[in-house]
């Protein structure tokens, strides 16, 4: 069975940081692409950013470019986001997902629990 388990968010000052994680089981971790999303409250979940299975390609959102990196450590199974210059509209919970195509760009069939970031101003 498949688990994804995120970790590290939070509330941070804007402009602050942070940084989720997310621990996969029960997949073979080096052949699934993986992906952030988050979800605010009354508004649909939206795509933040993906990463191939190899971590050699990734995908951004347009409202994320710049401030926000996807990474990937296969030995050992995790998926990392780094937030960067966060601001209020950053606030919500944040879902790891994978994909098992390996491109971690659409096609996800596997979800975490989330983690609650949250932005004050």
């Amino acid at each position: 069975q498949v688990q994804l388990v995120e970790s590290g968010g939070g509330l941070v000052q804007a402009g602050g940081s942070l940084r989720l994680s997310c621990a996969a089981s029960g997949l073979t971790f080096s052949n699934y692409g993986m992906g952030w999303f988050r979800q605010a409250p009354g508004k649909e979940r939206q795509f933040v950013a993906g990463i191939t299975w190899n971590g050699r390609t990734t995908w951004y959102a347009d409202s994320v470019k710049g401030r926000l990196t996807i990474s990937r450590d296969n030995a050992k199974n995790t998926v990392y986001l780094q937030m960067n210059s966060l601001n209020a509209e950053d606030t919500a919970v944040y879902y790891c997902a994978g994909d098992r195509t390996g491109w971690g760009k659409s096609t996800f069939d596997s979800w975490g629990q989330g983690t609650q970031v949250t932005v004050s101003s």
